[in-house]
């Protein structure tokens, strides 16, 4: 078709100027276009004229002239034509039937109102023969479906896990997530698509639109192979398992010899054969179970673990001696655990004995005996003569009585590694407790990540036996690898299950491994506060006298506040222990220091355990950078970087000079220009800067480690042979 949409005129025909064929008017002048154009001849001979069809385009049919016009107007031949002129000047122009590409496009009735809004064909080609509802019938079919929409979402049932995310949530329960963010919204929970929700909030989403919630159960492998909580009915009472605990040289061997002698039967043969840690004696036909750790360094890194073990502490004091600083630190310690405290006041037979002495020192570490009022038994004893053993044996079994020990021997075995050790001829051997079930020889055991199946089973007298109930310590081999002393060991029924376990227990520890730097520190103490974390911050606080240690403790509690609470857990006189770390890594607890230092084992477990150690000389630094680090204020700008340590063998006093101090280089290396710590027992006696450094007489700027060399101090001159050079500089730290 011609632009404009116009038909092609007939083979020998001009068409008019302007491409448009003008209706004719009567005499043949211009066209009036205020007038309506007129009606066709009656008397043309053309064929009869269709009624137009409603809201159709004006057609005008008229009969080509048969004689020749004037020069300019169009020639016709001599038959009758046709011709079809359309009205352009109305908006209702119907072109589609001169147009067969344009009908291919769309129908003609899409041409009805060139105004009308703009359908989708599929959608109106979809409505195709439906019936037209009215405005009531649409909304009752609305009502219909949205009651539909209704009982499906009551009949949905959910299980939702412990957490999970909003997008989750939403593929869960087959709605937008766009629903779910706004019920979140009228819950008050501010939310997006990717952030994590709890059970509580989630299940409260899931009925408010209809659906019926569970809890989603994680079946682990521990739950498949370990059995449940027993019931009430099943339990049995169990013998008490008992720790002796107390000072260097207070008589805790001595006592448990003399227990272990009373409880040996006349005429066994070689007496007790064997020792395996732990042992029963029996106190009228009831056994009780000893631990024989040493110290109480064992007692803590098995709850360092995890590991519950004893129920009863009894704390050895020398009734010559009274409270000493290991003393102190097994009270702390059994403090910590939870335990009950029985006080066994020994080398009673002396007679420089002075037990009210003992009772009084008892009562400032808050254990008050019962003869003055409190709830502590403290029992007289003799490990030399025997005096007051079996006194002591009849009070663990009355708190035990009080305590009401309870355990189900009649399911498979759990309980505590004691000792372990790797033997030439055995291969690995396990001292294990059992706190619960019964223990058969030949059953797979797992313990942390050792697994295998118990081949020999040996109580503490040396006897091979088949099978041990609660609270009985027996050795074991068969496992495939050294266990842990703390680990927690279960007999299993799959051991296929158990070796998975194992596998999964080994990745678990290297990533723990890797997680050691997120224990609590002063320097992200305000985060694990901010987050909800932290409600009590454990402190360990050494000094050098007693009297810093108390002020420290004093201050340091009354820097608590509504969201976390100071504890000191442990204070006492003397250098950074070892014992301290691992009451410290127990606890979770800080290591506060005034003028000490930590000695190297210490040193080097802190840092293997991740247990932070704060050094300080006045005691305002402490209060303020624990309170700074309490409000997320502190900003550590420099560090302390060791250098090396020598020890002085000599002093020699030389006129002009001084003291010098002729050094051995224990570990690392001395530089001229660093800073000198003089350590004296563990204690800071002095801080000076080094004045020379001799390798015999040759000024040097550094000697190595295992070579000896001369120092002087720039001030302090007052040192002695066995005093310890800390080499040290301040270095700034880059944020």
């Amino acid at each position: 078709p011609q632009q404009g949409g116009q038909p092609r005129p007939q083979q020998g025909s001009r068409p008019q100027q302007g491409g448009q064929p003008r209706p004719q008017q009567g005499n043949g002048l211009r066209p009036n276009l205020n007038q309506k154009p007129a009606a066709p001849r009656a008397a043309a001979p053309a064929a009869p004229q269709q009624p137009a069809a409603p809201r159709k385009p004006i057609e005008i049919r008229q009969q080509a002239p048969k004689q020749k016009g004037p020069k300019g107007e169009n020639n016709f031949t001599a038959a009758t034509v046709t011709r079809t002129t359309v009205d352009m000047r109305t908006s209702e122009v119907n072109l589609d039937k001169y147009n067969e590409r344009y009908e291919q496009i769309a129908p003609a009735g899409n041409l009805r109102d060139n105004f009308a809004k703009k359908q989708k064909l599929n959608q109106k080609s979809a409505r195709r023969g439906k019936p037209v509802l009215s405005r009531k019938e649409r909304e009752e079919e609305k009502m219909r479906r949205l009651e539909l929409e209704r009982q499906r979402r009551q009949r949905l049932e959910v299980a939702l896990p412990e957490e999970m995310t909003v997008g989750e949530l939403a593929l869960t329960l087959k709605i937008q997530a766009s629903e779910i963010i706004k019920k979140l919204m009228g819950l008050g929970v501010m939310a997006s698509i990717s952030d994590v929700i709890d059970f509580d909030t989630a299940s409260l989403v899931a009925m408010e639109i209809g659906a019926k919630v569970t809890k989603q159960v994680v079946v682990t492998i521990e739950d498949r192979l370990f059995e449940v909580e027993d019931k009430e009915e099943a339990q049995e009472p169990r013998p008490p398992i008992v720790v002796v605990m107390g000072h260097v040289d207070h008589g805790k061997t001595s006592i448990l010899d003399a227990i272990r002698k009373t409880s040996v039967v006349s005429g066994e043969a070689g007496g007790i054969t064997q020792h395996i840690g732990a042992y029963q004696v029996q106190v009228d036909g009831r056994p009780i179970t000893f631990l024989d750790t040493p110290g109480h360094a064992a007692f803590t890194s098995m709850r360092a673990r995890g590991a519950q073990v004893t129920d009863i502490a009894v704390l050895v004091v020398a009734a010559d001696d009274g409270i000493m600083p290991q003393t102190v630190e097994a009270i702390n310690h059994a403090k910590a655990a939870g335990v009950s405290i029985i006080v066994a006041i020994n080398k009673m037979d002396k007679p420089e004995a002075n037990p009210d002495r003992i009772k009084q020192q008892l009562t400032e570490y808050e254990l008050v005996p019962e003869e003055w009022g409190g709830d502590t038994i403290c029992v007289p004893v003799s490990a030399k003569t025997g005096m007051g053993l079996d006194n002591l044996l009849e009070m663990i079994l009355l708190v035990a009585d009080t305590m009401e020990l309870t355990a189900n021997p009649n399911r498979m075995a759990k309980g505590t590694v004691i000792e372990a050790k790797l033997d030439t001829g055995r291969g690995p051997v396990a001292t294990v407790l059992i706190q619960t079930g019964t223990l058969h020889s030949g059953e797979a055991v797992i313990a942390g990540t050792a697994v295998g199946r118990v081949r020999v089973m040996t109580n503490d007298k040396g006897q091979k036996v088949e099978e041990a109930g609660p609270s009985c310590p027996v050795e074991i081999t068969g496992l495939a690898e050294v266990p842990a002393a703390g680990d927690i060991f279960n007999a299993v029924e799959d051991e296929r299950l158990a070796r998975e376990l194992v596998e999964k227990r080994r990745m678990e520890q290297k990533e723990e491994e890797f997680k050691r730097y997120q224990k609590v520190t002063l320097d992200n103490l305000f985060e694990h506060i901010s987050e909800g974390e932290v409600l009590e911050l454990p402190v360990i606080v050494k000094g050098d006298v007693q009297g810093s240690v108390e002020a420290v403790r004093q201050s340091l509690e009354k820097l608590s506040n509504e969201e976390v609470r100071v504890r000191v857990i442990h204070g006492a006189v003397g250098a950074v222990s070892e014992s301290d770390v691992m009451l410290a890594n127990a606890s979770h607890a800080i290591i506060v220091g005034f003028n000490v230092r930590p000695d190297p084992t210490a040193k080097a477990n802190a840092e293997r355990d991740g247990v932070e150690i704060r050094l300080y000389r006045i005691i305002y630094d402490a209060i303020e950078e624990i309170e700074a680090a309490m409000k997320g204020m502190l900003k550590p700008k420099t560090e302390e970087v060791e250098l090396g340590r020598a020890e002085i063998r000599n002093v020699y006093k030389i006129t002009g000079v001084g003291a010098v101090a002729g050094c051995y280089v224990l570990d690392g290396k001395m530089v001229r220009s660093a800073n000198i710590r003089v350590v004296r027992d563990g204690i800071i006696i002095a801080d000076d800067k080094m004045a020379s450094l001799r390798r015999f007489k040759d000024d040097v700027k550094e000697v190595a480690q295992g070579y000896e060399c001369g120092i002087t101090l720039e001030k302090f001159s007052d040192l002695k042979n066995g005093d310890i050079f800390e080499a040290y500089e301040i270095r700034e730290v880059k944020e």
